[in-house]
């Protein structure tokens, strides 16, 4: 096991290389650059640049290089450790990416913390109870989990907390801590708002993996080891805690390697539409106005996170079920 949570480790830099090309390249994909978009941003406000500023302009953010030397200077930077400077913001992307990532990383958390403590208790019981009241009302429920939209949860609630309380429920922070110093007062104020994005984010993936969850753990109910050890008198909950459970929750570690970088984005749909300040609007942000330096760093973070996920799902895997076994040839 670790020589192949090494070798993992090893390639590494060369995945991330590799993600990269095809993060920049992507993003560059538009017609148009930032200076296009900054542009057309002007004639709308009724201004204008003539050619000789735009030439400047591009020749300033490096823009009119070939599209590979760009590529190879930002990639150099990123070595370096400099994610290279915003072009939309005219501040560095570690900075920016920095003072939204303490918020996102604690509303991913709580939204992973309960995902998971929500759906696999309703799974096991849903699965234990098979055709009871309960499992029906946990089925109907998980249907319109899935079905439902989460920007559209989010629409709903925000109009019935207005409509009938009075309150807004945008952002995570009361208007008088929004740009206040970090104090215990914040603190509290961030938990009291931090609960209801947490809960509409993770309605989708509750739902789903509890339908998971009942499927495998029907499954494997039904196989002979379980028979064979209700024969032995071990009492029901011990017995489907210790086997069952074990090997039907496989498939749901197995979803930590793509659900690692949503830890750090979240829905950006859900997270503008609630006007949260974290990663996912300023990525799409970057998008909308071909920021590409900014867009490209935090795509690449995602790849990262998505790969470290990979691994970490293994690792939990082959604790969990004594089965898988990694070579270590």
């Amino acid at each position: 096991m670790t020589q192949y949570i090494i070798k993992r480790l090893l390639l590494l830099p060369l995945l991330l290389f590799i993600f990269s090309i095809f993060a920049f390249f992507v993003i560059q994909a538009p017609p148009g650059d930032f200076v296009t978009s900054y542009i057309a941003e002007l004639a709308a406000s009724g201004s204008s640049m003539d050619q000789a500023q735009i030439d400047a302009l591009r020749a300033m953010y490096g823009l009119d290089r070939p599209m590979y030397i760009q590529y190879l200077k930002w990639v150099g930077r990123i070595i370096r450790g400099d994610l290279g400077v915003s072009l939309d913001w005219q501040r560095p992307n570690l900075e920016l990416i920095s003072e939204r990532l303490m918020l996102t990383v604690a509303l991913g958390l709580l939204t992973f913390c309960f995902t998971w403590a929500v759906a696999i208790p309703i799974g096991i019981y849903s699965a234990t109870h098979q055709y009871s009241f309960f499992d029906y009302f946990f089925t109907v429920f998980n249907y319109f989990g899935v079905a439902t939209p989460t920007f559209m949860t989010a629409l709903v609630l925000m109009w019935l907390a207005f409509q009938y309380f009075g309150v807004s429920v945008t952002g995570l922070f009361s208007p008088q801590y929004v740009d206040a110093p970090w104090t215990w007062g914040r603190v509290v104020d961030l938990l009291r708002h931090l609960w209801l994005p947490a809960v509409i984010l993770g309605l989708d993936g509750t739902a789903r993996l509890a339908r998971i969850m009942r499927a495998n753990l029907l499954d494997e109910l039904n196989k002979p080891y379980v028979e064979m050890a209700r024969a032995k008198g071990m009492s029901e909950w011990k017995l489907v805690l210790k086997y069952p459970v074990r090997l039907a929750i496989n498939p749901l570690i197995s979803t930590i390697g793509w659900y690692l970088p949503l830890i750090f984005s979240g829905s950006v749909i859900v997270a503008t539409v609630l006007n949260l300040p974290t990663i996912g609007p300023m990525l799409l942000r970057a998008l909308t106005n071909q920021d590409m330096f900014l867009a490209g760093a935090i795509v690449l973070i995602y790849c990262g996170l998505a790969v470290i996920g990979t691994l970490i799902s293994d690792i939990l895997l082959a604790w969990l079920d004594p089965r898988i076994r990694m070579e270590e040839s």
